[in-house]
């Protein structure tokens, strides 16, 4: 286990792409209205938890199916490519459920807005390439950098205004695109051997 602050840049950014925390200001807002408030502590703990608890043994469990890491981080890099198309071009391809507004604010907010398919997707990528003592400290970074935009959604939307939060989720998006790229050029090879 060697921490690398470059490795730990890389996950940060890699991760607060997908998490897309500021893409999720609108959303955000309207669980808000929905549920009339939201607990930023609550939802940022959860989260928390469940990615650490994804990459502590989500490797195990892709094991215990069948599956290997490698296969794991091209189905991944699918999920990624998908997420940063929505990202890009404004499209939906992956549905939200009807539900999600009458839910508890925690349910839909922790997961799957915040730790959802994506992150843990990306969080078994990651494992793949880097240390987990970075990933480790990539995923509380983005935690607190959630908890402060969850805190402060409102001042936020004000600031960047909808041009702003739409230049953000184009940008990340053509970051996690290239990150898409990369992750099945470097493991697609592994499942033909």
């Amino acid at each position: 286990m060697n921490f690398d602050i470059s490795q730990v840049l890389t996950c940060f950014m890699v991760l607060f792409a997908v998490i897309d925390i500021l893409g999720s200001i609108p959303i955000i807002l309207e669980i808000k209205k929905t549920a009339g408030t939201i607990s930023p502590l609550k939802a940022s703990v959860v989260s928390l938890v469940i990615m650490i608890v994804f990459l502590l043994v989500g490797e195990e469990l892709i094991l215990f199916i069948g599956a290997s890491t490698s296969s794991f981080a091209v189905a991944g890099s699918f999920v990624l490519l998908f997420l940063a198309l929505e990202m890009i071009l404004g499209i939906k391809l992956f549905k939200a459920d009807d539900q999600i507004h009458k839910t508890a604010s925690i349910v839909p907010l922790a997961f799957p807005i915040i730790a959802g398919a994506g992150s843990m997707t990306t969080i078994l990528s990651l494992r793949a390439d880097y240390e987990m003592i970075n990933i480790s400290i990539a995923i509380l970074l983005n935690i607190i950098l959630v908890f402060i935009v969850l805190k402060l959604t409102g001042r936020i939307e004000k600031i960047l205004g909808e041009v702003g939060i739409a230049i953000l989720q184009k940008f990340f998006g053509i970051i996690l695109l290239a990150i898409a790229v990369k992750l099945f050029g470097t493991h697609a090879p592994a499942i033909f051997e």
